[in-house]
């Protein structure tokens, strides 16, 4: 068997300008997931990320320890899902029958708990619609891109590898969502709980992949219990 390790990009800089770089604290949950990599003897043969930014930050810092290992190019089929796009194509439309969507959305502006509230309806809106909105890539194109990439990965790596692949919550939930034969009303309930630098492992052996662990962010919250750190983000 080979494995795979799905890890969610650590804290991006929400409420800022440009959302799409790592916090302060996220380059120290970063940091701490190569600290429990290496004291764990989990060495990656290869690491694929998408194009962002913070996915590749998160990479860069989690590795640090890893002298040996490659980067691949990156792969835009593992960028997160389009919410700005989502949001400026769905939410007028949406908000016509929904006062709360509106002041959802006008409060996640600041609030990541308020934003968190309005992704889930405007999200499962557009997994669940069979209408194509122009301008706004389809749920079919985004998910079947997303399992494409880790299908390519896998033939491409073969057997006995470790390899890891940056991305983030939206693209892992798809992911996991896939290779659990969930239906696509169910995909969100895989994109919420999932914790930022979170380390998601799958199994493969030829064409079978399956789960082995989700979502695991225990180091992480050792550190925080030790210290006292605010270390456990979600955005």
């Amino acid at each position: 068997m080979a494995e795979l390790y799905l890890i969610r990009h650590a804290q991006a800089s929400f409420g800022t300008d440009d959302y799409d770089r790592l916090s302060e604290l996220g380059c120290r949950q970063a940091e701490l997931l190569g600290d429990f990599l290496h004291s764990n003897k989990i060495v990656f043969d290869t690491v694929y990320t998408g194009e962002l930014l913070r996915q590749r930050q998160t990479a860069e810092l989690a590795c640090a320890p890893q002298a040996d290992v490659v980067f691949n190019e990156p792969d835009a089929r593992l960028n997160e899902i389009e919410s700005d796009q989502m949001f400026a194509k769905l939410v007028p439309e949406l908000a016509k029958t929904s006062a709360e969507l509106e002041e959802l959305v006008r409060k996640g502006k600041q609030s990541s708990k308020h934003f968190q509230k309005a992704l889930e309806i405007v999200f499962n809106h557009w997994v669940q619609s069979n209408e194509a909105t122009p301008g706004l890539q389809s749920w079919a194109d985004y998910s079947g891109g997303a399992y494409n990439a880790i299908r390519e990965i896998i033939a491409r790596e073969g057997s006995g590898k470790s390899v890891a692949v940056f991305t983030s919550g939206g693209t892992i939930a798809t992911i996991v969502a896939q290779v659990l034969g969930a239906t696509e009303d169910q995909v969100y309930k895989f994109y919420e709980p999932l914790m930022n630098c979170s380390v998601t492992r799958l199994l493969y052996s030829g064409d079978k992949i399956s789960l082995s662990s989700f979502n695991d962010h225990f180091f992480i919250r050792s550190q925080a219990e030790q210290t006292g750190e605010a270390l456990l983000t979600y955005r």
